[in-house]
């Protein structure tokens, strides 16, 4: 079965990064907010109201990996800023039996969700290779779960995740938005 054959249901954060007016009208488009609580929640009503069979994730990430531009696929997601050490490991929740980390349909990189934007050098990212920062995936990703919906996420870099992030974020929050589309009509045809 291929995606134009199954309900999907697009997740953004923000406008800016992408306008309903691109999307196939097929396609529902749903705007999160910024942070884990607002997609939880976003999610939550979008998957009840529209009862999809894939949730494909769109927004822009701050890099970690240097190596890394413009639009990526991620394969992994995990909560970068959970840290209740020393009652459990620093990304996972103590006392809770829901995964650490979720996996997409497909994609090639790590992605760390946090509610905070990262603007400085930590460690702990770079030695559990984690390639870029959000603060939303890991929020859909565990809805999805729960729902048993399998999800896809696209990226795009636009910043460095440094000192410079929110000047590099505010010049390039649409920037990703024709690449994505591109990839978007090869999913769905």
């Amino acid at each position: 079965m291929t995606a134009n054959q199954i309900p999907i249901l697009l997740l953004v954060a923000l406008k800016n990064e992408l306008e309903a007016i691109s999307i196939p009208k097929s396609i529902p488009i749903a705007y999160t907010g910024v942070g884990k609580i607002n997609a939880a929640t976003v999610t939550q009503t979008a998957i009840a109201h529209h009862q999809p069979q894939l949730i494909i994730n769109f927004g822009t990430v701050g890099k970690i990996n240097p190596d890394l531009s413009d639009l990526i696929t991620i394969k992994r997601v995990v909560q970068r800023d959970m840290n209740a050490e020393p009652l459990a490991p620093r990304g996972v929740t103590p006392f809770c039996s829901k995964p650490a980390e979720y996996q997409a349909q497909s994609g090639l990189y790590t992605c760390g969700t946090g509610d905070s934007f990262v603007t400085s050098t930590d460690p702990w990212l770079v030695e559990q290779k984690i390639d870029v920062v959000d603060m939303e995936l890991f929020a859909i990703a565990a809805i999805a779960h729960q729902h048993h919906i399998p999800w896809l996420s696209f990226k795009f870099i636009s910043d460095s995740a440094d000192s410079k992030a929110g000047e590099q974020w505010h010049e390039k929050i649409n920037h990703g938005e024709e690449l994505f589309m591109e990839q978007l009509k090869q999913l769905i045809s």
